[in-house]
């Protein structure tokens, strides 16, 4: 999945969640979870998408 992609996704996500969500490079990708539950390597973080100031 590109980059462009994974953003796209993790914006939606915080967006239907309505919770800020932490999108991270894993290994050979990208991963998206609610920021609350992000407890990996700070140096992975791409972005972070908060709903309520986009």
């Amino acid at each position: 999945m590109s980059l462009t992609i994974a953003q796209r996704h993790a914006w939606s996500l915080a967006r239907t969640l309505m919770v800020c969500v932490t999108l991270f490079h894993a290994g050979n990708g990208f991963g998206a979870v609610p920021s609350s539950e992000f407890d990996g390597d700070a140096d992975s973080v791409i972005q972070e998408y908060d709903p309520f100031n986009p």
